[in-house]
């Protein structure tokens, strides 16, 4: 029998370490469960994906220490450009000088060595790495989280931060909507032969987007960026089947030269995309965060930001229940989260739903309506900061993990 602790973390990945860290600073102490081993995490070419971090995310990494590791890995997103299939009538979001950048890049790679390494710092955090739940007890006392090694880890609070296919939100009975956009995600990386200058590139097509995400340059100079190319599924089989060179034509067709030359410079990889809500995200001594709680399309780069906003959120309720003598999973506790976090979450889901949809209808006359719209948005400058202040997080009620920070 382990020591008690205040959390049973489900889940130690970007979201669920990020948690344990953010506690960690607050005293809250916690267990923290993963089937994977860290090294098999953070092992070249396991995960070649790269996030983009919001101002709000940024923020939260800087207030829980992550600064120093994490600061010379990412690169400023100065700008983004959006566009109807690289048609007259983008937009360009570029925040004023005094607002700083729209966010930084990296690779999630980097993300999870800065967790880890500061994870293994922390005393407030016991790291069960490599053995799975076999049995969750929830009670009026407490939780307790049996392992397969037959350790039994307890606490006051059960948070699940499995990913979107949490068996402990099934086995909490905590439904959630959900559908299959039937599109899969190609996702690599390129060196170009013009610099991208900060910008992310957001190029619409019927069948999908393709993104185009700045990365640091490679030490030898060339300049770098993400790709994350959307196809529609019963396509995606061919996708897969393209050689190197054929893929790199495919995604060099849809840029209209804005690189010039590219070459792929890092696996291929593709996941298919869903998504799925749960309306509740809290039971008894029960709190799901990031992909247990909402999983969504890429199309806007939200997913992850989300989940470190529930992160941010979570630990705000926590400390402030703390702070007036209650215990950590108490209902009014996990109440005032659920509250706080469902306008943001269902807004950006419906946000990022509604884009798939109104982009995915072909034609001449639907791209046209779409580069009015786009036009409007274009020449206002209320609603482009509107856009911004939400790309970044910097808007609505925000906990004080996710506000200013002095390095962001």
């Amino acid at each position: 029998m382990n020591e008690r602790r205040d959390l049973v973390i489900l889940g130690g990945g970007l979201v669920g370490m990020t948690l344990a860290l953010a506690a960690a600073k607050q005293g809250i102490s916690s267990h923290v469960v993963d089937k994977a081993r860290p090294e098999e995490l953070t092992a070249e070419g396991v995960d070649g994906r790269a996030s983009a971090i919001s101002t709000a995310s940024w923020n939260l990494f800087c207030n829980i220490g992550l600064e120093e590791r994490l600061a010379p890995l990412g690169c400023p997103i100065e700008a983004i450009a959006v566009t109807d299939g690289m048609k007259p009538g983008r937009i360009d979001f570029k925040p004023e000088p005094h607002e700083g950048t729209l966010g930084r890049m990296y690779a999630n790679r980097d993300i999870r060595l800065a967790l880890f390494e500061a994870a293994r710092d922390e005393p407030l955090i016991n790291w069960a790495s490599g053995v799975e739940p076999v049995e969750r007890q929830r009670g009026e006392h407490g939780v307790a989280v049996t392992l397969d090694d037959g350790r039994v880890l307890e606490g006051s609070l059960l948070v699940a931060a499995e990913g979107r296919q949490s068996p402990t939100r099934t086995e909490a009975g905590l439904n959630s909507a959900r559908w299959d956009y039937r599109h899969r995600a190609f996702v690599t990386a390129i060196t170009h032969e013009k610099p991208h200058g900060g910008v992310a590139w957001e190029i619409f097509f019927p069948a999908g987007p393709l993104a185009l995400l700045p990365l640091l340059d490679l030490p030898d100079g060339r300049h770098r960026s993400a790709v994350v190319w959307t196809v529609d599924e019963q396509d995606a089989k061919g996708v897969t089947a393209m050689s190197d060179a054929v893929f790199t034509g495919e995604i060099a067709s849809r840029m209209a030269d804005i690189f010039g030359k590219i070459e792929l410079c890092a696996p291929r990889a593709s996941w298919p995309l869903t998504f799925h809500h749960a309306p509740h995200i809290v039971e008894q001594r029960l709190a799901l965060v990031g992909d247990a709680a909402h999983g969504m399309h890429p199309i806007a780069g939200q997913g992850l930001n989300l989940g470190l906003r529930d992160v941010g959120t979570l630990v705000q309720v926590l400390a402030d229940g703390m702070r007036l003598g209650l215990d950590l999973g108490d209902a009014q506790v996990l109440a005032r989260y659920e509250r706080w976090r469902s306008l943001d979450n269902i807004s950006v889901m419906a946000a990022t739903d509604a884009l798939v949809r109104l982009f995915g209808i072909p034609g001449r006359l639907p791209s046209l309506v779409r580069r009015m719209g786009m036009g409007v948005v274009q020449r206002s400058g209320w609603l482009k900061k509107f856009f911004m202040d939400e790309a970044r997080g910097m808007s609505g009620e925000m906990p004080d993990l996710l506000k200013f920070s002095s390095a962001a």
